[in-house]
């Protein structure tokens, strides 16, 4: 099968103002952020980018959403380069990220239709996506409620249902059930597994290892902006029962590395 995502060797390097020197306790003027990494997912998968904060998986995430172009390295989303067909990627991929911040006085209703209308959708379809997204999540009731007097979870579930207004077959999604309670939270993972039955390519980054558990088919661990290890899950169950102590170890072993 032919991976929809492809990876290939990616390099970020960003430099370091006085406060990021002073934060990072470093006198480095740089940081490498991702290191030559390359990783793969397929259609009908969900791979996870797992790794603590600060690892590089945003940058990664960034990077295949072209919000930023790597320094080295290409990735190819359903054949299209990010550094030679940006506009093509943007087209087939649906992008969840915190820095997606909607504005306070505007509704669920307007969002919907002003993302639609970037993308393209004839207004009928529009339609037909909003009623059901909308109450697949729960959004209809609120439609005409500004956003800044929504709670934390129905706003993350409108930037879910923005980010899928064109149905796209590529979804990638960085931290989705961040800051979610744990109802909010399950709607999210199973609309998730939802998408991979209908044959969808989805990267999942996250730090919370029963999250990977539950949904992921592959998993890659990333540490120190290095691709560490990449599996199966039914494979690395076969190795360990005990994933969290499985990560650790690696986590150690590459902070020795360091040194």
């Amino acid at each position: 099968m032919e991976s929809s995502i492809r990876v290939d060797g990616i390099t970020k390097t960003f430099h370091l103002s006085k406060k990021q020197r002073r934060i990072e306790h470093t006198t480095e003027t740089t940081k490498v952020a991702v290191n030559q990494l390359s990783f793969e997912a397929f259609p009908g998968e969900i791979y996870g980018l797992l790794g603590p904060n600060g690892a590089g998986k945003t940058t990664t995430l960034r990077c295949i959403s072209t919000l930023i172009r790597p320094d080295q390295g290409d990735i190819h989303i359903d054949g299209h380069s990010v550094l030679t067909d940006p506009d093509g990627v943007r087209r087939v991929i649906g992008f969840l990220t915190s820095d997606l911040k909607l504005e306070d006085f505007f509704t669920p209703n307007y969002l919907f239709d002003y993302f639609s209308a970037l993308h393209g959708i004839p207004e009928a379809r529009r339609n037909e996506r909003k009623q059901s997204l909308f109450q697949r999540f729960g959004i209809d009731k609120f439609a005409e409620v500004k956003v800044g007097e929504l709670s934390t979870g129905m706003r993350q579930k409108i930037q879910i249902a923005i980010s899928l207004v064109h149905d796209p077959d590529i979804i990638v999604f960085d931290e989705p059930t961040n800051g979610l309670d744990i109802v909010t939270a399950k709607v999210v993972t199973d609309y998730l597994k939802e998408l991979r039955e209908r044959g969808k390519t989805i990267i999942v980054s996250t730090h919370i290892f029963s999250l990977v558990e539950k949904i992921c088919d592959r998993v890659g661990i990333i540490i120190n902006g290095k691709l560490v290890y990449t599996e199966t899950m039914e494979r690395l169950a076969e190795k360990t029962d005990d994933f969290e102590s499985f990560f650790f170890d690696l986590y150690a072993s590459e902070s020795e590395e360091t040194l």
